[in-house]
């Protein structure tokens, strides 16, 4: 195919301006240079870091991952050096894989949110914050800030007020009403959303009447909850009209044209790449494909096209 009658991938997340819509996720892709050997890192339309903290934290305890028929249960618990040496030594990684760098940051606190914006809106070539509000608010009495309307819209405003960066709300999928979620950090300052994180699950070993995970529970991921995060997805879009990154069992090209039919302007593969290093570049190359053998010539075409019955 000719350069003239390639497909345009070339999508605008709010104020972002992505090469294509094919992201990599928060903790799944490291700094990227993890995955050098396996994918021209230049191609992704971003890549977003592991979620960075304000202090170090060593997680919770092993095993960390369970595998299930039709996904991957995690308890990783958010480890990390903290943002001081994240900047030292993992940002320049990230900063130097040729795409876009989306950082993800997230507090204990209302204020470390503000703090850890502060921080990494300091620091040149990034292009984004993604606000990870899937975590206990310690002065909340341990609820998530993801749970309730106002933590998640304070943590929100903490960090808008300290970054003029592009500002992403990683939301839960596990709360009374989304929607209502939504607005209220769309209203403290997002410029835009991810849906969602991973589903609170369990697995068990019936034999030694044990869980498989070293934190009892975790977050499922992978192609079980793709339906699930579809329709969560559809519904925030239909009623905000906010950019979207879609986020939940992505495996194929066909995933991502699903997620952006019902609203999602980009999609952030997570779990697939533990099972194929090169599946963000074989998507990539696919929606090419299956668009010019549709007659479609720009992605964003099909962004929120849905019919309904």
């Amino acid at each position: 195919m000719s350069q003239k009658n390639t497909p345009n991938l070339r999508v605008s997340l709010g104020p972002l301006q992505l090469k294509n819509p094919v992201l990599c996720a928060s903790g799944t892709f490291g700094t990227g240079q993890e995955y050098i050997d396996y994918v021209n890192l230049s191609r992704l339309g971003a890549i977003v870091s592991k979620t960075v903290t304000l202090e170090p934290r060593l997680g919770n305890p092993p095993p960390r991952l369970a595998e299930s028929s039709f996904g991957l249960l995690n308890s990783i618990g958010l480890p990390g050096p903290g943002v001081d040496a994240f900047i030292a030594e993992d940002l320049p990684l990230l900063r130097s894989c040729g795409t876009l760098a989306i950082v993800s940051i997230a507090g204990q606190k209302t204020t470390e949110f503000g703090e850890l914006a502060r921080r990494i809106s300091a620091e040149e070539g990034i292009a984004a914050v993604e606000v990870n509000i899937s975590c206990p608010n310690i002065e909340g009495g341990g609820c998530f800030f993801s749970d309730d309307v106002d933590a998640a819209s304070g943590a929100t405003r903490a960090a808008r007020t300290h970054t003029a960066l592009p500002l992403f709300v990683k939301l839960s999928p596990l709360v009374t009403d989304i929607v209502e979620i939504a607005t209220s950090v769309l209203d403290a300052g997002a410029d835009g959303l991810t849906i969602a994180n991973s589903f609170p699950a369990l697995s068990v070993d019936w034999q030694g009447r044990k869980p498989r995970l070293g934190n009892i529970t975790g977050g499922l991921s992978g192609p079980a909850i793709k339906p699930i995060t579809l329709r969560l997805v559809w519904l925030v879009a239909e009623k905000t009209r906010a950019p979207i990154m879609a986020s939940g069992g992505i495996m194929t090209a066909d995933d991502v044209l699903e997620y952006m039919v019902v609203g999602a302007t980009a999609c952030q593969i997570g779990t697939a790449n533990f099972l194929d290093p090169q599946v963000s570049i074989k998507i990539l190359q696919d929606l090419q494909n299956i668009l010019a053998r549709e007659g479609i010539d720009d992605i964003n075409s099909i962004i929120g096209t849905l019919k309904e019955k």
